[in-house]
């Protein structure tokens, strides 16, 4: 760093180390991976922190909460380097990340809403009619495309995407869509019509399905919620502390 420091401000490993419950190594992993400025040396070769290291130890110690250990060491190596719009950017895609997450829980929201309606108005309407299924909790493929309004094509390419899984009945080797099988395609269903792709689909049915079913799912889904809203917030604190070191480096 090049500067002539008071001896009051010199900070030994240890001293960065205490204040967020971290091993004298990690601060100079830290500093070696560019997560904190290259530290200076005594005559004996000892490493000499600075107010500015602690600074920059407290903003990547804040940043890891809201954006992960790998894009906090990312802005703080583009920071150090000089190159403020680029950890300017990380940032930004970070955001994006989360609003993106957020928008993808919402839909879930909605298509869970959507399905709660349908299986109430069906349930008033008498569209469960036995016709219309193979046996006791078994819809064909036929039946359930014509409900869904969408083709039987369309629920063999779900199939393949895993998104729905029917059994074959044992007589015919026929498609039959039991009740687990009938909700996943209607949330698939909701969530195609509104605009996410297979791939993402994927992962929000398994969901469902390791929760037990939708009424589980819920809790699950105010679980998320809660924390994108604190991955927010960490955001919001990683911000200050970075505003801060971005200061200290003038």
């Amino acid at each position: 760093m090049g500067r002539n420091l008071k001896s009051a401000d010199r900070l030994r490993p240890v001293d960065l180390a205490r204040g967020h419950g971290l091993s004298t190594q990690a601060v100079r992993n830290y500093e070696e991976a560019g997560i904190l400025p290259a530290a200076d040396r005594t005559a004996h070769g000892y490493r000499t922190y600075t107010p500015l290291h602690a600074a920059a130890l407290g903003a990547f110690v804040a940043l890891v909460p809201g954006h992960g250990h790998q894009t906090a060491a990312a802005i703080m190596r583009a920071v150090n380097e000089g190159a403020a719009d680029d950890a300017f950017r990380l940032v930004d895609e970070s955001h994006a990340q989360l609003l993106d997450d957020r928008r993808t829980l919402q839909a879930v929201e909605r298509a869970l809403r959507d399905l709660e309606t349908t299986a109430a108005s069906a349930s008033g309407s008498g569209a469960d009619a036995p016709a219309a299924a193979p046996g006791p909790g078994g819809l064909f493929i036929g039946p359930l495309a014509g409900r869904l309004g969408i083709r039987p094509a369309t629920l063999r390419k779900w199939e393949r995407a895993g998104l729905v899984r029917p059994r074959r009945d044992p007589v015919t080797g026929y498609r039959v869509y039991d009740e687990a099988a009938v909700r996943d395609a209607r949330l698939a269903h909701q969530l195609r019509r509104g605009g996410y792709l297979l791939e993402q689909i994927a992962p929000l049915i398994d969901q469902v399905r390791a929760a037990g079913g939708l009424e589980p799912l819920e809790a699950a889904l105010r679980d998320w919620r809660g924390r994108l809203s604190a991955r927010a917030r960490a955001m919001l604190t990683g911000a200050a502390e970075l505003e801060a070191y971005l200061r200290e480096r003038g």
